[in-house]
């Protein structure tokens, strides 16, 4: 998960609230003090850090909560209200096709985040076209028009022209007009004249509905200096992170952007191509905090190339009649929204339960060995487990490459995982709790 050990050590701030037998002023004054440790050591802005802090002692001493809400479930509600308002508001963005600007510094991750939204669009249905407009980069063309082929979508070069903005305007006549148009630009090492010439005068062409400026998140605080900078210098509508997974200056980044008055519009979760989330600062600190990300999981699903058959195998799997095809059905669903430990993340309470890196690997190991098995069993088994037994088995794991004991552990995951979903489907407490999750209630400590 991004941010993951920030996550981490709000998650038992909240923990250490739901096992406190009152919420007196020294648990009050614990929590405080690990928020701030929490803060600081995601390369949060010390002032910062101390003025939300400061926030959460005197709403939890001052306010009252409303009326059926314990004095607990009031207090992380003002942990979670105070830490989303370091991360900015959130600014509405429409899939219509539009003209895109990408500026920012050299080796940022401008070309592959250009990639990468040219992808976020192509999902929702948009046309996309890309415009290599980084006249001092060859390699920068040769890049992006490799990423163009995997995405699927229309590419505009002229190599050895060196006026971008002359490129830009060839680009304009030559692509179809009713596509979202992404120009990636050149970058330098600092924010120069030279730059700031160059941007304006592609601007000028272009006429971009948005400016978008890459930052690498592992800039830390830094980072908002630099969105500060080019804001001022070219007037950017908003700002994409990368990085974010792997940077443990992520939180630095973050709270330095928002205040910077350049809102973040996008957060790099990973390398491949689909890891380019919409950044919403609401849903962000759910996750944060363990309480999930019920919508994010949706817009996951609703992008499966077949979401009737993987809806078909959920509605089975919760009636108790699940087979090996609604699991192969589940398995291939899974796969294609992303990895295991950010989907985890995804789900109230299950950002909680961890694993370890073997733990993990090993899972992922174990569905891959899964998947193997699945395309080895026939139609006929694929509807009826309970026919797999003896001579079906060994000829079962000889196709797959597997052993025996593989076959006969995937037979029991399944008959576990209908029995367990079954027991699930049939909790009234976890059902409403989902209900609300869904319907967009308020986080409380019991998710």
């Amino acid at each position: 998960m991004v941010l993951d050990s920030l996550g981490k050590s709000l998650r038992g701030v909240l923990q250490k609230i739901a096992r406190g037998s009152t919420v007196d002023d020294q648990l009050l004054a614990e929590v405080v003090r690990d928020i701030q440790r929490a803060l600081l050591q995601a390369d949060v802005n010390v002032q910062l850090a101390l003025e939300l802090t400061q926030r959460v002692k005197r709403r939890a001493k001052e306010e009252k909560p409303p009326a059926g809400a314990s004095v607990r479930d009031f207090l992380v509600r003002v942990i979670y209200e105070e830490i989303r308002t370091i991360l900015g508001k959130d600014r509405p963005f429409d899939l219509r096709p539009k003209k895109i600007l990408m500026a920012g510094l050299f080796g940022q991750g401008k070309t592959t985040t250009t990639g990468k939204l040219a992808r976020y669009f192509q999902k929702k249905g948009v046309r996309v076209a890309v415009v290599a407009a980084d006249v001092h980069r060859p390699a920068a063309i040769d890049q992006l028009e490799q990423l163009s082929k995997k995405v699927g979508c229309d590419f505009y070069c002229h190599r050895g022209e060196m006026r971008a903005e002359v490129i830009v305007r060839e680009a304009l006549e030559k692509l179809p007009a009713h596509c979202t148009i992404i120009v990636d630009t050149a970058g330098r090492t600092g924010i120069d004249p030279e730059l700031i010439q160059e941007l304006s005068r592609v601007r000028e062409v272009l006429k971009p509905e948005e400016t978008f400026l890459v930052l690498d998140a592992a800039m830390g605080q830094s980072a908002g200096r630099s969105a500060k900078a080019f804001h001022d210098a070219v007037g950017l509508t908003g700002v994409i992170l990368t990085k974010l997974d792997g940077s443990a200056k992520g939180g630095g980044a973050l709270s330095a952007v928002a205040a910077s008055g350049a809102p973040i519009m996008f957060i790099g979760t990973g390398e491949h191509l689909e890891e380019l989330e919409r950044f919403d600062p609401t849903r962000f600190v759910s996750r944060l905090l363990g309480m999930g990300d019920i919508q994010t999981l949706l817009e996951r699903f609703e992008a499966l190339s077949d979401k009737e058959a993987a809806q078909k195998a959920a509605e089975h799997m919760m009636s108790g009649k699940f087979s090996l095809r609604d699991m192969r059905s589940q398995l291939e669903s899974l796969g294609q929204m992303g990895p295991f430990s950010k989907l985890l993340s995804l789900f109230p309470a299950m950002g909680q339960a961890k694993l370890d890196d073997g733990q993990m690997k090993e899972t992922q190991a174990r569905l891959a060995r899964f998947r193997s098995i699945l395309d080895s069993v026939n139609s006929e088994e694929l509807d009826d487990p309970h026919l797999i037994k003896g001579e079906r088995i060994h000829r079962i794991a000889r196709g797959s490459g597997q052993k025996t004991q593989e076959v006969r552990q995937l037979l029991k995951y399944a008959d576990q995982t209908r029995r367990a979903a079954h027991g699930i489907a049939s909790n009234r407490r976890l059902r409403r709790q989902l209900e609300r999750q869904f319907a967009g209630g308020t986080p409380s400590s019991e998710t």
